[in-house]
């Protein structure tokens, strides 16, 4: 399987849409409840596509995951400097394709990416959940602190370029 990683243009919105939708109703379905589906509609996330912060993973040229990625996050990183700084949010996978190194591709090129805009950390946050964050920690970010959002606290990691 070739995986080629795009970044979503304006007609993708629904595709990146179904994809957030399809990971949220899965992980609701297995009760680790982790986004509002109404947050993850076409017309919630229309401008982030349009402003070019979402990135498809392409498997034989099908869309199999996305991954919101920025230069500055204020809401959950508010407190590091930023000039160094890449983060990534949303990060999902279709069913269709789990198990598949979905997520490990956008992973690795999120930190090409943040190494290409000169930054010296990628830094994410989860949901403060054991199992997730063990999967964060395999791939090599390290803990760098809780943060309270209501109505929960996320984790929030980084990785060192």
């Amino acid at each position: 399987m070739q995986i080629q990683i795009e970044q979503a243009e304006n007609e993708d919105v629904e595709t990146v849409a179904a994809i957030l939708q399809e990971a949220a109703n899965w992980l609701i379905e297995n009760n680790q409840k982790l986004w509002q589906l109404d947050q993850l509609a076409a017309d919630q996330i229309r401008e982030q596509v349009e402003n070019g912060m979402f990135w498809l993973a392409k498997a034989d040229g099908e869309a199999a995951g996305c991954v919101r990625f920025q230069l500055a996050d204020e809401e959950y990183w508010g407190d590091v400097p930023h000039a160094d700084s890449a983060f990534v949010h949303r990060l999902a996978v279709k069913r269709k394709f789990a198990g598949k190194g979905i997520a490990q591709k956008l992973l690795d090129w999120a930190k090409i990416k943040a190494a290409a805009e000169g930054r010296e950390f990628l830094r994410l946050d989860c949901i403060n959940r054991e199992t997730l964050r063990r999967v964060y920690e395999n791939y090599g970010f390290a803990f760098h602190s809780l943060k309270e959002r209501k109505p929960y606290t996320v984790a929030r990691y980084q990785f060192k370029l």
